[in-house]
C-alpha cells in the first residue's frame, strides 16, 4: 500500500484521488463528456475531478449535486402522494447522454443512517419510484455500454457513523485516511499500483473462467448456500472494457471477482457478515433462506421493515443478480474499518447481490433480453450487494458433474 501517507499532505492526496478517478476509474477518452453526481459536501473533490477531466481532454463535465438536508425536508414536509414521484425527465436525460457517449462518475459518501427515523413505507415508495425512473440509465451501466466509475468522498455525517467515539474533525480525518489507503492513493505511484492490482484480479478471473464451474457452495456460521451459475457466465474483476472500447475500473476501490448466477438455482440459508446500509437505513444481521431461487424467509436484527420492503420491490428483488468472491485478507478487511458503505464493505468480503444481473458477465456479447432470461439472468429495479464472507467462510466450486473443488478455506483462496 506504500508509505506516502506520512509524507503527502491532504490536498496532494485529494488531487491524487481525483486524478485516479479520471485516469484509472474512467480512463477518460479525449473529447468525451462526463456526467457526475455528488453531494454538496463533496464539492471540493468534484471540482478537482472536473479539473482532471478537462486536463484529460473532456469536452464537457456536468455535475448533478444532491443535498441530504433537502432529502430530509422531503420526508418531513412533503405530501404523502409525493413519495410515488421521481424525476424521470432527469434520468431520461442521463440515459440520452450515455447513449451519446458520455462517461458516468459518481462520488459516494452518504450518511448511512440518514433515513433511519423516517417512515419506511415512504422510503420504500420513493426508492421504487426512483428505481423505475432510473432504469433506462441503469441498463446502460449494467450492460457496460459506457465507461463508468464510483469513488468516495468523506463527509462529516458518514465519518461520525464510522467513528462515533471520535471528535468530528478527528473522525473526518480518519475516514479520509481510510479512503486514501483503500484506494491505493498512498502508493508511491497510484496508477502503477492499480495496474499491478488489476493484473492480479485478472489472473484470478482467468482461473475461474477456465474452471467453468456450474455452481458455488458457501459454508460458514449460519450459512449453507448453493448458488448456481448462469450458462455461459463469465467472471470479471478489476479493469474491464466497456462496449465503447474504453477499459476502466468501475469501482475504486475494488477487491472482487464477480459473475452472474442463474437466479433460478439458489438454494439454502445465508447470514450476512456485515451490516447493510440501504437508502439511509442500517440493516443488521440479515438472515434469509432461498428455495427455488427465491427468498422464502427473511429476518434482520434491525431494519427488518426496510429489508422486507426492499425484497418486495418486484419479483426479481428476491433473487440473485450477482455473486462475488473476495479474500478475507484484503486491505479493506485488514484495515478493521466498517465503512457502512457498500462500495467499501462489499470489497471487504465475498458477497451476493439481490436484484438486477450484469448482462456483461457472459462469454457472448449482446445477448437479447430473452436470451439472458433463458440463462437465468435476473431482472429487477434494484441491485443491492450484501456481505456473506469472513475468515470462517469456505467456498467450493461445483463442476457440471457435481464434483466439489475447494476454492476458499478460512476466507482465503486455496490456490
Amino acid at each position: 500500500m506504500g508509505t506516502h501517507a506520512t509524507t503527502l499532505g491532504f490536498e496532494a492526496r485529494l488531487d491524487r484521488l481525483a486524478e485516479l478517478a479520471v485516469r484509472v476509474g474512467l480512463n477518460l477518452a479525449p473529447r468525451q463528456e462526463v456526467v457526475m453526481t455528488a453531494s454538496v459536501e463533496s464539492i471540493d473533490l468534484a471540482r478537482r475531478i472536473t479539473e482532471q477531466a478537462y486536463k484529460a481532454g473532456a469536452s464537457l463535465v456536468t455535475t448533478l449535486f444532491s443535498d441530504e438536508q433537502a432529502t430530509l425536508a422531503r420526508y418531513r414536509l412533503a405530501r404523502d402522494e409525493a413519495f410515488d414521484t421521481a424525476p424521470g425527465w432527469l434520468f431520461d436525460g442521463m440515459a440520452a447522454a450515455f447513449r451519446n457517449g458520455a462517461a458516468r462518475l459518481a462520488i459516494v459518501g452518504e450518511d448511512p443512517a440518514l433515513l433511519a427515523a423516517e417512515d419506511p413505507d415512504k422510503v420504500a415508495r420513493a426508492n421504487r419510484a426512483r428505481s423505475a425512473a432510473y432504469r433506462p440509465a441503469l441498463e446502460l451501466i449494467t450492460a457496460s455500454a459506457i465507461n463508468w466509475s464510483l469513488v468516495a468522498g468523506a463527509t462529516p455525517a458518514w465519518a461520525a457513523a464510522v467513528f462515533p467515539d471520535e471528535p468530528p474533525e478527528v473522525a473526518l480525518a480518519k475516514l479520509w485516511d481510510a479512503i486514501f489507503a483503500a484506494s491505493r492513493i498512498d502508493a508511491p505511484d497510484p496508477v502503477a499500483a492499480w495496474a499491478e492490482h488489476n493484473a492480479a484480479l485478472r489472473a484470478r478471473r482467468d482461473m475461474l473462467n477456465a474452471r467453468r464451474y456450474a455452481a458455488l457452495h458457501f459454508r460458514g456460521p449460519g450459512t449453507d448456500l448453493r448458488v448456481g451459475l448462469a450458462q455461459g457466465h463469465a467472471w470479471m474483476g478489476g479493469a474491464s472494457p466497456a462496449k465503447n472500447g474504453i477499459t476502466g475500473n468501475p469501482n475504486i476501490p475494488t477487491e472482487e471477482v464477480f459473475t452472474t448466477p442463474d437466479a433460478r438455482m439458489t438454494e439454502g440459508t445465508v447470514t450476512a457478515t456485515k451490516p447493510l446500509s440501504y437508502q439511509g437505513t442500517l440493516i443488521r444481521d440479515i438472515r434469509v433462506r432461498f428455495a427455488g431461487g427465491r427468498i422464502v424467509e427473511a429476518s434482520a436484527a434491525t431494519g427488518s421493515a426496510v429489508l422486507d420492503r426492499m425484497i418486495g420491490t418486484d419479483e426479481g428483488a428476491r433473487m440473485l443478480g450477482e455473486v462475488a468472491l473476495v479474500p478475507a485478507s484484503n486491505p479493506i478487511a485488514r484495515s478493521g474499518v466498517l465503512f457502512l458503505n457498500t462500495l467499501f464493505d462489499e470489497n471487504a468480503a465475498s458477497h451476493i447481490a439481490l436484484g438486477q444481473a450484469y448482462s456483461k458477465c457472459f462469454v457472448e456479447d449482446d445477448l437479447t433480453a430473452e436470451q439472458l432470461a433463458a440463462r437465468g439472468a435476473n431482472t429487477s429495479l434494484i441491485h443491492v450487494d450484501w456481505m456473506i464472507g469472513s475468515p470462517e467462510t469456505e467456498v467450493d466450486g461445483i463442476d457440471a458433474d457435481g464434483r466439489a473443488e475447494p476454492l476458499m478455506r478460512g476466507g482465503e483462496w486455496v490456490k
